[in-house]
C-alpha cells in the first residue's frame, strides 16, 4: 500500500507511525480469545437468515438443530480458546481458567435448553427462528461477562444478555401472563442496569479507571474513598437483580410463571452463572471494601425469603422460582470470605455450586416443560398427582433433580452445599452457616411435597403425558449424568475450580507502583 503514496508523504510521515498502526490492529490471538463469542454470533446470524427460508412446520427442529450445532461448536471453540490464555483488546478481555469454566458452563446450559425446546416449540405452535437465535445471542453476552475485566465492557455484555432474555420471557405471545412477564422483567431490569451503570461511573470517579486490575491496585495503594463504597453498593444492586438475590428478587416469581418453561430453565441458570462470575471478579479481584456485611445480609435474606415463599406455592414454576432465590442465598454464602485462604475456598465452592445448580435446575424445568402440554395448562401440584404411576420414568427423573435440590448424598446438590457450608465455617461465619442449614431443612419440605404428590396421591383428573421425544430425552440424560457425576466424582471439577480461584485473586502490589497504577491509562498497560 505504501507504493501508492506520494514520496513527499512518505518522507514527512513519522517513523513511529507504521509501528503505531501495527499495534492498533488487534493480533490474531485477540480473536482467538473471543472465539466462542464469534462462533455463537455466527450461528445466531445464520439461524436468522435461514428462518424465512424454512417451512414453518419444520423450523422447530431444523433451526433448532443448527442452533444446537452452534452451541457444540461454541464448546469446541472454548477448548481452543483455553489454549491461548492472556489478555486481549487493550486489556479488556482476559482468558484464564475462571473465564473458561463459565464459558463452558453457560454454553452447555444453552445446548441442553435448545435440545429440550424442540418438542416444546412444536407443541406450543411458536415459530422458532428468532427463539434459537436469541438464545445464542444471549449466551454471547453471558460468555463475554465472564471474561471481561473492564467495567464498561461488562455493562455492554450485560445488556446483550439482558435484551435477549427480555424478549425470550414474552415468547408465548398469545398468553397475557407471558407479556406481563416480559414487561415486568424489562422495566425492573432496566432500573437494575441503571444502578450498575451509576456504580461504574462512581468507581471511575473514585479511581480514575474502569479497568478492574487498575482499580484493584489503586484501592490497595491508598485510603479508600466513601465514593468507592457507594459505587460497590450500586453495582451490587444491578448484579443482585440478575442473580435474583433478596431484596432484589421481587420480579422472579411472576416472570418465571409467565415465561416459557425452557426459557425459565435457561434464565434461572445461565444469566445467574454469568452474573456470579462478574460478582466474583468485582468482589475478589477489586478486593472490594465492606463486602462481608453486604453479602452476609443478602445471603441470609435470600435463603429465608426464598424458602418461606416456596412453602405456600401450588404452582410448580413459582415454587422453583422461590427455590431459585433461596439457592442464590446459598451461593452468596461462599462469597463472604475474609482472608485470602478462605477466599480461594469460597470462590471454588461458588463455582462448583453454580455448575451443580445448573445441571439440576435445567433438568427440572425440562421435565416441567414436557409435562405442561399445550398452553402450559398443567403446572400446579395437583396436576402432578399420580405421575409416578402414569409415567414412572418422568417421575423418577424429576425426583432425582428434586433430591439434588434438597442436597441428598450422591447428588451434586449435596456436595455443593457441603463445600459452601464448609467454606463459611472456615471463614468463621458461624451464624450465617446456621441460617443456611436451617433454611436447607425448611427447603426440603416443599421439594419432598412434590415427590409425595407424584407417588402417594391418586390423580383426581386425567393429565395426558406424551412419550419423551429424542431431543428431550437426550437433554434429561445429560443433566442426570451431570448431577450424579458432580455428586459421585467431583474431584476433577473441584480441582479446576480451585486452580481458577487462585488466578482470580488480586496480585500483591509492588513497591513504588501505586502512582503508576493510579495514573496509567488502561490502553497503555502492556499486554501479556
Amino acid at each position: 500500500m505504501m507504493g501508492f503514496l506520494p514520496a513527499a508523504w512518505l518522507q514527512s510521515m513519522p517513523q513511529s507511525l507504521p509501528q503505531t498502526i501495527s499495534q492498533a490492529i488487534p493480533q490474531g490471538a485477540d480473536y482467538i480469545r473471543i472465539l466462542p463469542e464469534l462462533v455463537l454470533s455466527g450461528f445466531g446470524i445464520l439461524v436468522m437468515l435461514l428462518d424465512p427460508l424454512v417451512d414453518e412446520e419444520k423450523s422447530q427442529k431444523t433451526l433448532g438443530l443448527i442452533a444446537f450445532v452452534g452451541a457444540v461448536a461454541g464448546l469446541l471453540a472454548t477448548w481452543y480458546m483455553a489454549q491461548s490464555p492472556g489478555l486481549a483488546f487493550s486489556n479488556m478481555v482476559k482468558v484464564d481458567g475462571f473465564s473458561v469454566f463459565f464459558h463452558f458452563l453457560v454454553i452447555a446450559i444453552a445446548a441442553v435448553v435448545i435440545l429440550s425446546s424442540f418438542e416444546y416449540m412444536a407443541v406450543q405452535r411458536i415459530r422458532a427462528g428468532e427463539y434459537y437465535a436469541l438464545i445464542l445471542f444471549s449466551v454471547v453476552g453471558m460468555a463475554l461477562m465472564s471474561s471481561a475485566v473492564e467495567l464498561v465492557l461488562i455493562f455492554i455484555a450485560l445488556e446483550i444478555s439482558s435484551i435477549s432474555t427480555y424478549i425470550l420471557a414474552g415468547f408465548r405471545r398469545n398468553e397475557a401472563s407471558s407479556s406481563e412477564s416480559s414487561l415486568k422483567y424489562f422495566l425492573l431490569g432496566s432500573f437494575a442496569t441503571a444502578f450498575f451503570l451509576y456504580g461504574v461511573a462512581m468507581m471511575f470517579g473514585a479511581t480514575g479507571s474502569t479497568n478492574i486490575g487498575i482499580i484493584s491496585r489503586t484501592l490497595l495503594a491508598g485510603p479508600v474513598q466513601l465514593l468507592v463504597y457507594v459505587a460497590m453498593a450500586l453495582m451490587f444492586v444491578g448484579l443482585g437483580f440478575k442473580v435474583a438475590a433478596a431484596p432484589f428478587h421481587i420480579w422472579t416469581p411472576d416472570v418465571y410463571e409467565g415465561a416459557p418453561a425452557p426459557v425459565v430453565g435457561f434464565m434461572s441458570t445461565a444469566p445467574k452463572a454469568a452474573a456470579f462470575a462478574v460478582l466474583l471478579r468485582v468482589v475478589f479481584t477489586i478486593n472490594a471494601p465492606g463486602r462481608v456485611w453486604l453479602i452476609w445480609m443478602a445471603a441470609a435474606l435470600s435463603m429465608t425469603l426464598g424458602n418461606v415463599g416456596a412453602l405456600v406455592q401450588t404452582n410448580i414454576k413459582r415454587l422453583l422460582a422461590y427455590s431459585s432465590i433461596a439457592h442464590a442465598g446459598y451461593l452468596l454464602m461462599a462469597f463472604a470470605m475474609t482472608t485470602a485462604n478462605n477466599s480461594v475456598a469460597g470462590i471454588s465452592a461458588a463455582m462448583f455450586y453454580t455448575a451443580a445448580y445448573a445441571a439440576m435446575n435445567v433438568g427440572a424445568f425440562a421435565v416441567v416443560s414436557h409435562f405442561a402440554n399445550a398452553g402450559e395448562r398443567y403446572v400446579t401440584l395437583e396436576d402432578y398427582e399420580g405421575l409416578g404411576r402414569t409415567s414412572p420414568l418422568l417421575a423418577a427423573t424429576l425426583t432425582i433433580f428434586l433430591l439434588s435440590l434438597i442436597g441428598i448424598p450422591m447428588t451434586g446438590g449435596f456436595l455443593a452445599k457441603f463445600y459452601v457450608f464448609s467454606a463459611a465455617v472456615k471463614a468463621n461465619l458461624i451464624w450465617l452457616t446456621i441460617i443456611g442449614v436451617v433454611n436447607s431443612a425448611v427447603g426440603s419440605y416443599y421439594y419432598l411435597r412434590v415427590i409425595v404428590v407424584m407417588y402417594m396421591r391418586e390423580a383426581r383428573k386425567p393429565v395426558p403425558v406424551s412419550p419423551v421425544p429424542f431431543g428431550l430425552g437426550l437433554a434429561l440424560a445429560l443433566t442426570i449424568v451431570a448431577t450424579l457425576y458432580l455428586g459421585i466424582l467431583p474431584n476433577r471439577v473441584l480441582q479446576f475450580a480451585q486452580q481458577s480461584a487462585q488466578e482470580l485473586l488480586p496480585q500483591p502490589l509492588a513497591p513504588g507502583s501505586a502512582n503508576t497504577a493510579q495514573t496509567r491509562p488502561p490502553a497503555a498497560i502492556p499486554q501479556n
